[in-house]
């Protein structure tokens, strides 16, 4: 079974490029197709057969690939897998839209309907740089755009998702049931449990990606309240713009190797996480550690977290509603053994397992039609 796997963009380290890693693992030799590769900030991918596409010789493309959403459909049409019996296709954007004859089998593992054409529609346009003469040219191209990812949504011949609350937004969008929903992989190991506290005091801990859809700007505004000390690990966007707003207490410490992050894990009081999630793989990790989450229930929280069990989550997206819920957690007693056993039902050795024998499986049912 020669494999071919295809993801939208390799140029950054977040939870998808987790599971590409898992699926290099099932698949050593299967080559990953995607529309511009920066090896700069994809080290995780320097053992991975990288092919970008045409997109690779434009200027500027590997850096800010945000500006060529309109030319990706191209990029993924043109590739040819007709020498694959097998395309995964891991996305939340243009990737599923790749073409394949009947005799390839498609499988699409969703990361979530594409954010900034459907849930995220005015939260990005209200981000983009050029005001009201970007929102009229962005809602005229993604009308466009809107209409060709319905198409490709339905291209793939096997959806699975991510998690339930990914099936439900598939089911919303696309009109279209999930055959499956498989939980990302996870690193649930304990780590040396002797480590320093890298603070030096109690400190709670968010770990996310500083866009705008993370929310992260209501955690600083509890955190300005509350004088608690918070960590804040990761880079982005929003970064200048969220360290500004933040007070004295609030840390943020960039990016930092999954030692230190580890570290961070184990001795944090608790793990914040102010916004919707796909699914939520810093939670599970944070879990892992034998701590406490503090997260907004919609989206994949809820089905990591039962609320007063392996944290506490809050239903409103707001900062009263995050204070109370530190507050709360505060008087509160989590059983590490506890979070520890919820998070190993997210390890990478089930996802790798129960992953391969899904395609494999629907590979036999393929072939044999």
């Amino acid at each position: 079974m020669k494999v071919a796997l295809v993801y939208d963009r390799v140029n950054k380290v977040g939870g998808a490029e987790k599971i590409l890693q898992s699926l290099h693992h099932i698949w050593p030799d299967a080559p990953l197709y995607t529309s511009v590769y920066d090896s700069s900030d994809a080290g995780w991918a320097k053992d991975i057969t990288v092919i970008p596409s045409f997109l690779q010789r434009l200027p500027g493309a590997r850096r800010h690939h945000e500006w060529l959403f309109w030319a990706m459909p191209i990029a993924f049409e043109t590739f040819d897998f007709s020498s694959f019996d097998v395309v995964i296709s891991v996305s939340s954007a243009e990737a599923k839209g790749v073409i394949t004859k009947p005799a390839t089998l498609h499988i699409h593992y969703c990361l979530t309907p594409t954010k900034y054409l459907y849930s995220q529609r005015q939260l990005h346009l209200k981000a983009n740089p050029l005001g009201k003469i970007g929102e009229i040219i962005l809602r005229r191209l993604w009308h466009y755009q809107t209409r060709w990812d319905q198409i490709a949504a339905q291209r793939a011949d096997i959806l699975i998702s991510i998690s339930r609350a990914v099936s439900q937004r598939c089911q919303i969008f696309y009109h279209r049931a999930s055959d499956a929903v498989i939980y990302p992989p996870v690193d649930t190991k304990p780590g040396n449990a002797k480590t320093v506290n890298p603070l030096g005091k109690p400190y709670y801990l968010l770990v996310s990606r500083l866009v705008p859809s993370k929310r992260v700007e209501l955690a600083i505004k509890t955190f300005n309240q509350l004088g608690n000390p918070l960590v804040i690990v990761g880079i982005g966007s929003q970064m200048n713009d969220l360290q500004n707003m933040a007070s004295a207490n609030i840390i943020f410490t960039g990016y930092v190797s999954p030692e230190k992050l580890r570290q961070y894990y184990q001795h944090c009081l608790a793990f914040i996480h102010p916004g919707e999630e796909d699914f939520g793989i810093a939670m599970v990790e944070a879990l892992s550690a034998g701590k406490p989450v503090i997260a907004y229930q919609k989206g994949g929280a809820g089905e990591i977290i039962d609320h007063g069990v392996h944290g506490l989550l809050f239903d409103r997206p707001r900062v009263s509603s995050i204070m109370e819920s530190v507050v709360q957690c505060q008087s509160r007693r989590f059983s590490p053994a506890v979070l520890r056993k919820r998070a190993a039902r997210f390890s990478r050795k089930i996802f790798e397992s129960t992953f391969e024998q899904f395609v494999r499986k629907a590979w036999q049912t393929h072939y044999r039609v």
